[in-house]
Parts: C-alpha cells; sequence; structure tokens
C-alpha cells in the first residue's frame, strides 16, 4: 500500500481523529490487530508503511530490518527508550515523542501518590473495620515544615514543582539540563543530587531514562538518604533500582514509596514484594492518563506525524534528518 500508516500497539477507545487526519492528507491508516507481544508480527504488518504510532514496541535495527519503506515514526507518550534512536537515524528515519500533553495529569497522580503515602491511606482502608480510629503508622507527618526534592525538572517537574512549593518548607531540585532561571519560575531551589538524597523528606522522580538515569536511585543513594524520605516514582521504572527499593523498604531506611512504573511492565512475579509491602502505593503505569491528557495525546501524536511524513517543523522532533 504505497501511502499506509499503522497504529502498531492498541489500547485507546477509538482512532477516528488519526483515521480523518490521515485520510485527508492521503494516507490510509491501519491498526494492527495480531499477538501484541510478537513485534516482529508487527513489523511484516508494517513493511509497506511510510509511517507508524508506537507505544511500548521495541524498534531497534531488527525491526528496520523488515520495514523497508518507513520514512518516520510517533511515540505516543514522552518516553522513548524503546526506541533506537540512532539506528533511525542512519536509515533516515524521523522520530518523534509526545511533550507536554500530561504535565498536570502525571503531577496531579505524583501528589496524589504523595499524600497516600504520607497519610498510610492503604494501610488505614485495610484496617477500618479491626482497628478504627488507630492511625495506621506512627510515623504520619506533615509538609509544611519539611523539605521536598525533585529529580527532573522538565516539564513534568516543573508542573509537580509549582504545585508543591506551598506545601513544603522548600523545595529542592536537580536537573544540570535545565536552565537556572526555570527553577527559580517554579519555586525550587538548584542543587546536586547529594545534597538533594541528604536533606528531603520527599523525593519525587520525573526524570527522562537514560544511560545516565537508569538507577539514579539505587543502593548508594538509599544509604545517602539522612530523613527517611517518601519516594515517588512516575518517571520510568528503571531511574529506581527495585531490589534496592524493596530492601530499603525492608530496613526501615525510608518512609515509604509511591510507584506508578516499574523495571519489568506488565509486572510479574518479581515485582510481588514491592505490591505487598505495607508502606507502598502502586498503581499500573496510568499517571498519563485523563480525559484531557488522553485527546492531547492522541492528536498530537497524529499530528506530529503527518508532519514529519510532509517535512515540517515538529517541536518534539528526537533526531536531525
Amino acid at each position: 500500500m504505497e501511502n499506509k500508516i499503522a497504529v502498531i500497539d492498541l489500547g485507546y477507545r477509538n482512532y477516528q481523529y488519526e483515521k480523518e487526519l490521515f485520510n485527508q492528507n492521503g494516507y490510509d491508516l491501519k491498526l494492527y490487530s495480531g499477538n501484541p507481544i510478537d513485534r516482529f508480527e508487527k513489523a511484516r504488518f508494517v513493511s509497506d508503511a511510510k509511517g507508524i504510532l508506537v507505544r511500548g514496541t521495541v524498534i531497534d535495527a531488527d525491526f528496520f530490518n523488515l520495514t523497508p519503506n518507513l520514512k518516520a515514526l510517533v511515540r505516543y507518550g514522552v518516553g522513548y527508550d524503546n526506541i533506537d534512536i540512532q539506528e533511525a537515524t542512519l536509515r533516515n528515519i524521523k522520530v518523534a515523542n509526545v511533550q507536554g500533553y500530561a504535565n498536570h495529569a502525571v503531577s496531579d497522580h505524583a501528589l496524589a501518590l504523595l499524600y497516600a503515602c504520607v497519610r498510610s491511606l492503604s494501610l488505614g482502608s485495610r484496617q477500618i473495620r479491626n482497628l478504627f480510629s488507630k492511625p495506621p503508622m506512627d510515623d504520619i507527618f506533615e509538609l509544611h515544615d519539611k523539605t521536598a526534592g525533585i529529580i527532573g525538572l522538565g516539564r513534568i517537574g516543573g508542573c509537580f514543582a509549582s504545585k508543591v512549593r506551598y506545601l513544603f518548607k522548600e523545595v529542592l531540585a536537580y536537573d544540570p539540563y535545565i536552565p537556572d532561571n526555570k527553577f527559580s519560575e517554579v519555586g525550587a531551589i538548584k542543587t546536586d543530587l547529594k545534597t538533594l538524597l541528604e536533606k528531603c523528606h520527599v523525593i519525587s522522580l520525573h526524570c527522562n531514562l537514560t544511560e545516565e538515569t537508569n538507577h539514579i536511585i539505587d543502593e548508594a543513594a538509599f544509604i545517602q538518604m539522612k530523613n527517611r524520605p517518601v519516594l515517588i516514582n512516575t518517571a520510568r521504572g528503571p531511574v529506581m533500582s527495585q531490589d534496592a527499593l524493596v530492601e530499603a523498604l525492608d530496613n526501615n531506611v525510608i518512609h515509604s514509596a509511591g510507584i506508578d512504573v516499574f523495571e519489568d511492565e506488565p509486572p510479574t512475579e518479581k515485582q510481588e514484594p514491592l505490591f505487598n509491602h505495607p508502606r507502598t502505593i502502586v498503581t499500573g503505569h496510568y499517571a498519563w492518563y485523563s480525559d484531557a491528557s488522553i485527546q492531547a495525546l492522541q492528536r498530537r501524536a497524529a499530528d506530529n506525524l503527518i508532519k514529519l511524513l510532509t517535512g515540517q517543523y515538529v517541536e518534539d522532533q528526537l533526531n536531525v534528518i
């Protein structure tokens, strides 16, 4: 098919916007409905496609070998660690993600996890019949005299900072790639990672997953934490070592953890110690979702793909072709 565009990872309610947009621009949208975990079957399905929309499928050299007509791809979402950008660039394939669509949804979710951890809402709801009126933890604390820390002050981290700046005594942030004026704009104090880990009572992760940030919170990082912080992760699973996190919880090194993303997704038995821990709140990687953000995500992804295919400027483009 000469002008085929395909969605290879389904899961949204409908694709009406994509279909109408692509048809208006002379493209025919096809939805992959085969085995969702067979990426080579997906690659064969899009072997004649000019563009693809992807979520979690790994797109690498082996995939590209089966898609000789591919000119552009867009990942639904901010993270793109499943896409081999270098390989795509070598093959003159334009790649973009979708940025800025869920700043409020993710920061709201991080805030919800924060409160749920600090107030021990999960344990409290479980003991309501047998221990009514008894606080589930002795160490429930208030925020107004505490220090919050944010790792990653991009769009979502900055939005989170602007919301919590009035809840805490101070907000520290670590991000070596953000200009100094951004910190003051969102009410955060720029600091290094060591100081943040040592001083903060709540630490929220909002960084992209890169070689630099992979396991940025590991056993060594937990050793540096002096105030038994609450940890919140709505970024990507591998930015935190899951084994080190469970050990820190078991050894009372941290107060609690609110986790929306995991090293293994979908979850496996490996996650059970984390899921079952009395001091964790876990949700299923849906921090990005709201009624507004899902529409913005799908629209911007489709818009980005058409622009890539027609040679227009795309703010979210990840490589230079």
